[in-house]
Parts: C-alpha cells; sequence; structure tokens
C-alpha cells in the first residue's frame, strides 16, 4: 500500500510539473494570453481522474503563489492568482475535477473525453470571466467578451486534443501498471 501510495505521490507531482512546463507555451493576445495551461488541465484530468488531476492543479498552484515561476511567462506569486488571469488559475482545479469525474463515470472512453474536456475547459472560462467581472469591475458583458469569447475554439482544439492523447497515454500508462 505504502508504495502505490509514493507512485500516486510522484505521478501527481509530475503531472504539477508537466502544467508548469505546458504554462510555459504563451501566445499574448491582450490581459488574457492563450497559454498550454489548459491543456495540460485536461490532460492530467483524462489520464489521471479527478482526484489526482484536482490534486496535481492544487499542487501547480501552491507552487505557483509561493513563488516558484509556474504560471505563465515564468511568472508566480498571490498577485497573479488575483490579478486578472485569477480565475482562470482557480478554475483549474474545478476543470480537473469536473473533466476526471465525468471520463470515471463513462470508463474512460474517448467519446466521454472528449465531452468531458469541452465541459472542464467552458468551466474554466466561466471563473475566468467571473473573475474579470468581479476583480476588474467590469460590465457581465465585456468580461464574456474578453474573457471568453476569444477562447471558445483553441479551447475547444485543447479539449480534443487533451482527450485523444490522455486516452491514448493512460492506456499505456495502464498497461504498465504504473496507474
Amino acid at each position: 500500500m505504502r508504495n502505490k501510495k509514493l507512485k500516486q505521490l510522484i505521478i501527481n507531482a509530475l503531472f504539477a510539473v508537466i502544467i508548469a512546463i505546458l504554462a510555459q507555451i504563451v501566445i499574448p493576445l491582450g490581459p488574457i494570453p492563450f497559454t498550454g495551461q489548459t491543456f495540460a488541465v485536461g490532460l492530467a484530468a483524462t489520464i489521471l481522474g479527478a482526484r489526482n488531476s484536482t490534486i496535481s492543479v492544487a499542487v501547480y498552484l501552491v507552487l505557483g503563489a509561493i513563488g516558484v515561476p509556474v504560471f505563465a511567462g515564468m511568472t508566480a506569486g498571490l498577485g497573479i492568482i488575483f490579478g486578472p488571469t485569477g480565475g482562470f488559475l482557480i478554475g483549474f482545479l474545478f476543470s480537473a475535477y469536473i473533466t476526471g469525474f465525468l471520463i470515471e463515470k463513462t470508463n474512460f472512453s474517448l467519446a466521454y473525453a472528449i465531452f468531458a474536456n469541452i465541459i472542464g475547459a467552458f468551466v474554466t472560462l466561466l471563473f475566468g470571466a467571473l473573475w474579470l467581472k468581479l476583480s476588474g469591475d467590469l460590465p457581465w458583458g465585456t468580461a464574456f467578451t474578453v474573457g471568453v469569447i476569444p477562447f471558445i475554439i483553441p479551447g475547444i482544439l485543447k479539449a480534443v486534443l487533451a482527450a485523444i492523447i490522455g486516452i491514448s497515454i493512460r492506456k499505456r500508462l495502464v498497461t504498465a501498471k504504473l496507474l
């Protein structure tokens, strides 16, 4: 049992690092850049399921909060979490859990993984828009226009890729008895 818990701890930490690495893929676009974080969160949820992907995202967020430069553009700190992109970061927790939960309920099938990842992408966008509205004192329409609309198509594409790649990796990890 102890070895299994240690193995899972290492895997969760590894996925926090994967999220941090993919967060450095940044395409600047106004106050909210396109990043690889959302893809990485979907990938983690698809491979690890609800509980462990949420733990991985939480580790990633804690690392960033305490000053390790893991957020997009090698940034870190509470200022990032409470800044314009903070809602997206917090949304990753809920996205990972909901995506992983939906996929687990369907035995990690590809079709449902795609559906779950798209739902998860929209969860992240909704948290991001809500935070933009509250922190920036923006009207709902502006928060939605800035925080959701530009990210719908890229979000769907990243969600589909996370599902396809994640299911493939998960099958290999299960076969190798690593999950």
